[in-house]
């Protein structure tokens, strides 16, 4: 076959993404995490509006929309599958979803609230309820040490406190 007849890639072809990943847990949420779900997934479907709306077809254009069209399949899945979890009906006396617990690991006091896992962000305190932190305090009540087993280490914590905001 002559290489007249095939085509080469010219660089003018999006770039093919995988799927962003869709936990197989169930999608607790607080009301905050449904909110912010719901804020990311507006803010996507106005920038991927604007995008269409523009007549350009630059390759940068496509391969964001690409991109955001991946983020929006993602989002609607999660925002659909979304379980909003009641924080006034969880049990105030032992550590559950939503719960934010003060423990002391003999290092200080640290404050974790656990939420979903599209709302976690430890830097700010918020753990996802299918990390190692938070399937240690799952269940824990005030006075309990539990064993926090991280990557680091093993490390027992005690349960300060427990509320739910």
């Amino acid at each position: 076959m002559s290489r007249a007849f095939v085509k080469d890639d010219d660089g003018d072809t999006p770039e093919a993404l995988p799927e962003l990943p869709i936990s197989a847990h169930p999608n607790y949420v607080t009301s905050r995490g449904l909110t912010l779900l719901r804020e990311r997934l507006d803010k996507a479907t106005a920038r991927h509006d604007a995008l269409k709306a523009n007549e350009q077809d630059a390759l940068d254009q496509r391969n964001e929309l690409n991109a955001l069209e991946r983020e929006l399949r993602y989002l609607h899945a999660r925002v659909a599958s979304a379980v909003k979890v009641d924080l006034s009906k969880q049990p105030h006396d032992r550590v559950a979803f939503g719960a934010t617990v003060t423990v002391d690991s003999g290092e200080g006091e640290r404050r974790w609230q656990i939420v979903g896992e599209d709302e976690a962000d430890a830097e700010h305190g918020l753990v996802s309820y299918v990390s190692p932190l938070a399937a240690a305090l799952l269940g824990a009540r005030v006075g309990d040490e539990v064993s926090w087993q991280r990557p680091a280490g093993d490390m027992m914590i005690e349960v300060l406190r427990i509320d739910y905001v």
